[in-house]
């Protein structure tokens, strides 16, 4: 058992991971990640105006081709956040149009908020729309430049509303401390964002990580069902079967093949090594899966872990959410202790890099250590494989140097 008091020294040297952040928020902030005590960071874009601003970062900090080293500061992670889900548009809906009539804003509003706006505000602000499949393809593109990017962060939301639209006049005036895109100091509106619409972003999202076999981060609040849901269906004739089922469906297999050979003379006996089936498809999921921030309870999380999901899951606490109320306590320290210890991953969620991220990480990290019964040097090195397990898969021992 570990004594994690405040005055141990923290083995930053061992490689600390922040699994999901937001420096990119505010981008003067990126300058100080080479100074951070933290060795990488995983920044998730969230909307159009940082899908550009995750992939400078990544040029200039990120890793180069395959390899994670020390000096990979910064991991990509490109997606589309539920809370700004309703500034795409399925251009399906529109005849494949990628730009719309200040009609057809008025029915994509009308389609994706509830409830739908009272009057014009939405249609008449200055945001651009996107069409999902311009932004798909850009999302395609940043990822295969970046061949060890994830997708994230994206996602479902019950309890979100969306901020008040600008005016133009507002727009114009904008003081833009923080990139532009978040909230900015608006009020917010009645409005949220469809559950449909937001599962229809979320899955054009996962799948594309599914075809390019990327992991994915994911936000869930208040819809830790519906999550669950969303992905047990993407699982479904997926799903990862016993031993002796298994054994029993191998067996069948060279039965079949053993008596259509018999009718063939020159065909051999089928056998283990001839039975192999040498093609590959495509999977509509992700081959692994963080929930951010998890804050439902341990419940829930139980079937995320049954031997037949075919996702690999981990999920990743952060001081900032998961231990800011009583009640989130609780939960939090129910999962943490309930989790398989290769799944848990460590993040700060933060929107400004520096000194600060470094706290939260080194909070949560001691938080984790100790409801866990690790000793810093242990629980630093658990939870260092856990993120390198998480970002590479399978081949972390051949791709991490």
């Amino acid at each position: 058992m570990g004594d994690n008091k405040d005055a141990d020294a923290f083995p930053w040297h061992l490689g600390v991971f922040d699994a999901h952040c937001h420096p990119t928020d505010i981008n003067a902030s990126i300058a100080k990640i080479p100074d951070m005590k933290a060795q990488t960071l995983a920044l998730m874009a969230t909307r159009g105006e940082d899908q550009e601003m995750v992939h400078e970062a990544a040029q200039n900090l990120g890793p180069k081709g395959t390899t994670l080293d020390k000096n990979v500061r910064v991991l990509p992670s490109f997606g589309w956040h539920p809370w700004m889900a309703h500034l795409l548009f399925d251009d399906t809906q529109f005849d494949g149009r990628t730009t719309l009539t200040q009609d057809e804003r008025r029915k994509h509003f009308d389609s994706v908020l509830t409830p739908a706006p009272s009057d014009d505000s939405f249609v008449k602000a200055p945001e651009e729309l996107v069409a999902l499949s311009t932004y798909l393809g850009q999302q395609r593109e940043y990822l295969l430049q970046h061949p060890l990017a994830m997708v994230g962060e994206v996602g479902i939301d019950r309890r979100f509303r969306i901020p008040t639209p600008w005016t133009a006049e507002e727009f114009q005036k904008r003081t833009m401390l923080r990139t532009g895109g978040s909230r900015e100091g608006r009020g917010l509106s009645p409005q949220s964002v469809s559950m449909e619409h937001q599962l229809k972003v979320l899955e054009a999202q996962v799948r594309l990580a599914g075809e390019l076999e990327r992991p994915v981060s994911v936000h869930g609040v208040q819809a830790h069902g519906a999550l669950f849901d969303f992905f047990n269906k993407l699982w479904k004739g997926h799903e990862i079967e016993s031993k002796t089922k298994a054994k029993r469906r191998r067996a069948e297999a060279l039965e079949a093949k053993n008596v259509a050979a018999q009718k063939d003379d020159d065909s051999p006996p089928a056998t283990e090594e001839t039975k192999a089936d040498t093609q590959t498809t495509t999977k509509p999921f992700p081959p692994r899966i963080c929930l951010h921030s998890y804050s439902g309870p341990a419940t829930n999380l139980k079937q995320y872990f049954k031997y037949t999901v075919p996702s690999k899951v981990y999920v990743s606490f952060c001081m900032e959410i998961n231990f800011a109320t009583n009640g989130g306590v609780s939960k939090a320290e129910e999962c943490i202790k309930f989790l398989p210890a290769d799944r848990i991953l460590i993040e700060s969620d933060l929107h400004r890099a520096g000194p600060e991220m470094d706290q939260k990480l080194e909070e949560i990290a001691r938080k984790i250590c100790d409801l866990r019964g690790w000793s810093l040097e242990e629980g630093v090195k658990i939870l260092g494989e856990n993120w390198k397990s998480f970002v590479l898969g399978s081949t972390d021992k051949q791709q991490e140097k």
